[in-house]
């Protein structure tokens, strides 16, 4: 890596920070909906899904502005 031009280190540095992220972030909404079963309800919504929902929504809009802020746009 030590010969790579830094333009294109910065760029494959953003592109691996920005996948990881993304996919740190699926990792713990996936995790905490489907196996803590807080994604489904039966009848009507508990709390814990209302919770749940709040943290997708809320993690979801801190993602797309780190996205933005990471990709500059």
């Amino acid at each position: 890596m030590s010969n790579m031009e830094p333009e294109v280190r910065n760029f494959l540095l953003r592109v691996a920070s920005s996948l990881s992220m993304g996919l740190l972030w699926m990792f713990v909404n996936s995790t905490v909906g489907i196996y803590f079963n807080y994604a489904f309800f039966d009848h009507t919504p508990s709390l814990g899904n209302y919770i749940f929902y709040a943290w997708f929504l809320l993690s979801l809009a801190f993602l797309i502005i780190y996205y933005k802020r990471k990709w500059n746009l």
